[in-house]
Parts: C-alpha cells; sequence; structure tokens
C-alpha cells in the first residue's frame, strides 16, 4: 500500500463531467461533494444509466451489482466503482478505477475532506484519474493491492462499523443504570483521540491493563445479570484485552 500524489502530472485526465451511478447514501454525498469543488455532476442516475455524455463514470452501487451496473455504460469512457473489498475485474471490459472513501457515510452525507481513499487501476491512466478525484475531494490517495482489498475492508469495518456495534453494547449496560449515551460519548472521543495520537498500548486504560481481576470479575457477573447474551462479546474483548496489554510498547 502506497500513498500516491500526482498534483503536478500534466498527464493527469481530464474529467470535468462525471456520470454517478447510484442514488444511495454514497453516490448522492459523492455527487453532492464533487459537484461543490467544480465537477459537473449528472445524476446520480438509477442502476440502468449508461453515462453517455460523461467523461467517466463511478459506479456507486452495493458490491454485487457492480458487475451488472457497469455492463450498462456505454463504451469509450472509464468506469470505476467505490467498493473498498471488490477488485476491478467486475468493470471489465472497460478501463477501470476504483475510489473507496475511508469514511462513514449517513443519510445525512459525509466530510470527505481529511479523509482516506483507497484507490485502484487498470491502467495508469486510470489510477491517475482516481488519484485526482480523491485529491479534488481533499483526501489522502492510496493505492491498495487487489490480494490486499478484503484485508483493507476488514479493517474498516472493524474501525467503524465493528466500533458502532460496541458501543450499543455499552450503551444498553449503561442505560440499566440510569446512565445514557450523551454520558459515554465524551469518554468515547478521548479513548479515540488517544489512539491516534499514542497507538494501541499507550491508550489502553482500564481494570485489564492494571491487572486487576477483581473488578473484571465484577463487571462479568454484572454483564451476566444484565445483559447476558453480551457475555461472550465481554469475554471476547477481555481476552483480546489481556493480549494488547501484554505487548511491549513500540519504542
Amino acid at each position: 500500500m502506497r500513498e500516491l500524489d500526482w498534483a503536478s502530472d500534466p498527464d493527469t485526465p481530464a474529467c470535468a463531467r462525471l456520470a454517478i451511478v447510484g442514488r444511495g447514501r454514497m453516490g448522492n454525498a459523492l455527487a453532492t461533494a464533487l459537484a461543490t469543488v467544480g465537477y459537473e455532476i449528472v445524476g446520480p442516475l438509477g442502476r440502468g444509466g449508461d453515462g453517455a455524455g460523461a467523461d467517466a463514470v463511478l459506479l456507486c452501487v452495493p458490491d454485487g451489482e457492480i458487475n451488472r451496473a457497469a455492463a450498462h455504460v456505454a463504451p469509450g469512457r472509464m468506469v470505476g466503482h467505490c467498493s473498498g473489498a471488490t477488485g476491478l475485474d467486475p468493470l471489465a471490459p472497460h478501463e477501470a478505477f476504483s475510489l473507496h472513501p475511508l469514511m462513514t457515510v449517513t443519510a445525512a452525507g459525509a466530510r470527505f475532506a481529511g479523509a482516506g481513499a483507497a484507490i485502484a487501476g487498470s491502467t495508469p491512466r486510470a489510477l491517475r484519474l482516481a488519484s485526482r478525484l480523491a485529491r479534488d475531494l481533499q483526501m489522502t490517495a492510496v493505492e491498495v493491492a487487489e490480494h490486499d482489498r478484503a484485508a483493507y475492508h476488514a479493517a474498516a469495518s472493524i474501525a467503524s462499523n465493528f466500533l458502532i456495534t460496541l458501543e450499543a453494547a455499552a450503551e444498553r449496560i449503561a442505560c440499566t443504570t440510569g446512565i445514557d449515551r450523551e454520558l459515554l460519548a465524551p469518554l468515547v472521543r478521548a479513548t479515540l483521540e488517544n489512539w491516534a495520537e499514542l497507538g494501541p498500548q499507550r491508550a489502553l486504560t482500564g481494570p485489564v491493563a492494571r491487572g486487576d481481576e477483581a473488578t473484571i470479575a465484577r463487571q462479568r457477573t454484572a454483564v451476566a445479570q444484565r445483559a447476558p447474551d453480551l457475555l461472550p462479546l465481554f469475554d471476547a474483548l477481555t481476552s483480546a484485552t489481556r493480549r494488547l496489554a501484554a505487548v511491549p510498547e513500540a519504542a
């Protein structure tokens, strides 16, 4: 995986008119963001859109629909997708690229500036287009190899999707004590900032990091009483945290 910067490359292809296929969260968010930075956007179009009249087409559709959506695109233009886990094969025979913003997108939209973006291209020209789109959105473009895509996307899912699942579990248990998520939120934000700044070992706090087995046992009993279905998750996370606490800090 390597960070890319072709800001001054004269061979970066022009793409003033971009068709976006897919009317979901990602399609709408990218259409808005790219229009804001000067692109003429066609769409978002439905999944049968052919992208006629556009310089390139960006498919913002579910992974399983990429091949079908790509088949509708008229020949002669580059075609990209926004999947994190999928390679470029489903876009054949088009000259292909991919752009996956490493950012969560909700119904309210997304802020792409400052985020990472995993990119790929079937040709140097297609790769340059993906890099330019990322750069124009003020994202950091990083080329992710085909064989690394699934692992890259798994990391993104753990960092974002699974974090929500974890916080939902914390919220459930907290609610049994009269504490709501508004009081947990500052703790979560501070923890994430510490992890980002210090790394996992130095950011880790709490009873596992201190080796306080008595407190861990009391917590486990409380979880078993208040939310027994969460006990396997609690046990798995306790074990994983013990392993993390045993790893020496990086020099």
